[in-house]
């Protein structure tokens, strides 16, 4: 279905296009002109239904119970079972040839609509679909039923000749099949559905009437805008992104970050939506619209990392491309070799042939990889770690090495000034230039530095220009044209060879002040370098940092390889060399780590990080607290590529089996129609099961 409806959209001349039946979205990139009403009404000409957005002020297409497969399974139901009943009950009337043919006509006609219709478009695609194999077998013995009526209508033959049960049971147990996989499926993306249903669908907005007089609204969430104001009591859910500005209350933020331990949050702290008041009552300003939060992020990263297909997906598809009519020769030859070569009679060849289109399940090997994916993904999600693709999973198999980027990953990024030096010029003066040049940064060697300086001055130095250059530190320029460089000993060493300092300052190439800091570990550090260690799995530092603070780290930590002193671009080199030992997965921060991150085999960074570093990862840790959740992604993303490799075992040896079964008149076209949407649940199952492993 998948790959029939993306032939038809590549053939519109869109680019780009990825069908995700698990979530029922299709994606793509619009290159030339095209007309979208058009694509939709080709899509729903291929027998799918286009939900479009109201959002846009477009239709919403709802369909009724008479149209679901619900009903048709049904009606087929109730006139298969007195198909069936001729072969235990001796009433006559279930033995009229007149009788079962006007009981299966309902039936025949059902799964003409239902599975003709898409047949036909799949082979105007050139992609045939499953539906080809369950018309060509229902109408098969349909034919040959009507066939037998005709020829021999008036003798007791015609019972030999009759079909009609089969090609009733063929069409309502794969429908049957395909109600328990839609509903499967659906179990799959549950995590998603979660997460959507944490965002509330109202809110309490505050209104500041006459006399200063607080008015409170219950709004639509998709009303509030940047900068209202909301009130959350005891038990709500919050709506949106905000600060609180009063009150104060407990906090459970673990369906978005994984921290099960509830919060303390009072005036002044950010609160995320999704998030539930366990207890007190705060007032907050909004900081996002609905569509902006964290929330709405991590549910638009799930459902586009399910768009990115991990390359063993790719022999499922082109499987599933040429097995339909593969199927059909081998249908044929069954026919061919056992009524010509073996004269075995027509009945019984035919039996055999319908058997072998029935039992045929190219479906199993289609929902082996995405069903996995989808519930990989949403493990994840619900944990605090986003992937923002299918192929990132893949990934994590092997992964050999894990590089760390020292200041704010394995640290916290927090620092305590520990001493200040300064070369003739006073050291209040040097306070002063370095906490007026990092009001300019956001990297959190920055961030600790004004926040650790405001202690001693408030005092601002005047710059006509700041820039931040990469790995380099900070240049500025005040108003007598002084220049100023503000960065590690890399950026100095040809003006001093003292390297025992954190941060140097110069002056017009001179150099004036430095600073020794102290960091602290990140919690979970020292665990998650225990738990890859036992994994056999490589930890390494490359920091631009000085060699002797990250000898300390490393000797804390127990990190035996260390890479002190790097630019980004020498941090890139590493990387690559790296890499040659297996997978590499990086875990950085800040503006500096964003190329080492790209080229990395996996890039993780934290929630919290410079938005360049999130961009470049394809791993972001929700739960900034929680190093961790390394390993849990790790064990994610392994554990699925395992499944996903039992998921197409199972889809290949089913009809590896099977079909050979059938071929040889061992298995009736009714009991392979179970057994079809038999091995399409035990896929499905195997991939839920992903849900409750540890």
């Amino acid at each position: 279905c998948a790959l029939g409806v993306t032939r038809f959209l590549e053939k519109k001349g869109l680019k780009s296009v990825n069908v995700n039946f698990v979530s029922g979205e299709v994606a793509f990139e619009e290159v030339n002109p095209v007309n979208i009403h058009e694509v939709i009404q080709g899509i729903n000409n291929l027998g799918y239904k286009v939900i479009e957005n109201q959002e846009h002020g477009e239709t919403s297409i709802k369909s009724s119970f008479f149209s679901t497969i619900e009903f048709k399974f049904l009606i087929s139901l109730i006139c298969t079972i007195p198909l069936m009943a001729h072969m235990v009950i001796n009433w006559p009337i279930l033995h009229n040839p007149t009788f079962q043919l006007l009981i299966c006509i309902p039936v025949f006609l059902i799964g003409l609509f239902h599975f003709g219709k898409s047949a036909v478009s799949s082979l105007k695609t050139g992609v045939p679909n499953m539906d080809v194999l369950i018309t060509i077998g229902s109408v098969s013995a349909f034919a040959y039923s009507i066939s037998g009526m005709i020829m021999y209508g008036g003798s007791s033959e015609v019972h030999n000749y009759l079909f009609f049960e089969t090609t009733a049971t063929i069409i309502t147990l794969v429908l049957l099949g395909n109600i328990i996989e839609k509903r499967s499926v659906k179990k799959t993306t549950s995590a998603l559905k979660e997460l959507s249903a944490m965002q509330p669908s109202s809110a309490s907005k505050i209104t500041i009437g006459k006399n200063l007089i607080e008015n409170i609204t219950i709004v639509n969430i998709d009303e509030i805008k940047k900068g209202d104001l909301i009130l959350i009591n005891s038990g709500g859910q919050i709506p949106v992104d905000g600060k609180i500005y009063w009150g104060s209350a407990t906090v459970n933020e673990s369906a978005l970050t994984g921290e099960s331990i509830p919060l303390e949050k009072t005036n002044g702290e950010t609160v995320l939506a999704g998030s539930v008041i366990v207890s007190g009552s705060i007032k907050i300003t909004t900081e996002k619209t609905a569509q902006q939060t964290v929330l709405s992020n991590i549910i638009r990263l799930v459902k586009d990392a399910q768009q990115s297909k991990p390359k063993i997906q790719k022999l499922g598809d082109k499987v599933s491309s040429w097995f339909v009519p593969a199927v059909i020769i081998i249908s044929i030859l069954t026919f061919i070799f056992s009524y010509f070569v073996f004269s075995i009679s027509g009945a019984a060849s035919l039996m055999r042939s319908v058997a072998v289109l029935v039992i045929s399940c190219p479906c199993a090997m289609g929902l082996a990889t995405p069903t996995a994916v989808a519930v990989g993904l949403g493990k994840a999600a619900k944990k605090g770690i986003l992937i923002k693709g299918g192929s990132t999973l893949e990934q994590f198999e092997n992964i050999s090495t894990v590089v760390f980027d020292k200041t704010g990953t394995l640290t916290t990024g927090n620092f305590k000034i520990s001493k200040i030096i300064n070369y003739d010029v006073a050291e209040s003066e040097i306070v002063k230039l370095i906490y007026s040049i990092e009001q300019h940064s956001s990297h959190p060697i920055a961030v600790s530095l004004v926040k650790e300086l405001s202690k001693f001055t408030h005092e601002w130095v005047s710059f006509t220009s700041v820039t931040e250059e990469k790995g380099l530190g900070m240049r500025a320029e005040d108003n007598d044209g002084n220049l100023y460089l503000l960065g590690s000993f890399q950026t100095h060493k040809n003006i001093t060879t003292d390297n025992t300092h954190s941060i140097y300052l110069s002056k017009n190439n001179q150099l004036i002040g430095a600073i020794d800091l102290k960091d602290e570990i990140r919690p979970g550090a020292r665990e998650i370098i225990k738990l890859l260690k036992k994994d056999e799995i490589f930890p390494v530092i490359l920091s631009g940092d000085n060699q002797f603070r990250c000898q300390e780290i490393g000797d804390e930590l127990g990190i035996k390889e260390i890479y002190s002193s790097k630019l980004p671009h020498e941090k890139t080199e590493i990387i690559r060399e790296l890499k040659k030992r297996g997978n590499l997965l990086m875990v950085g921060d800040g503006i500096n780590d964003a190329p080492s991150l790209v080229t990395a085999d996996i890039g993780l960074s934290f929630g919290e990080a410079t938005q360049i570093a999130v961009n470049s990862a394809q791993v972001i840790l929700i739960n900034n607290n929680d190093l961790t959740s390394i390993m849990s992604a790790i064990r994610i993303g392994k554990m699925t590529m395992q499944t996903i490799r039992q998921n197409l075992f199972w889809a290949f040896f089913y009809n590896i089996v099977a079909v050979p079964i059938a071929a040889i008149g061992l298995l009736s076209p009714m009991v392979a129609a179970l057994s079809m949407a038999f091995s399409d649940v035990v896929v499905i199952g195997n991939s839920i099961r992903l849900k409750f492993r540890n």
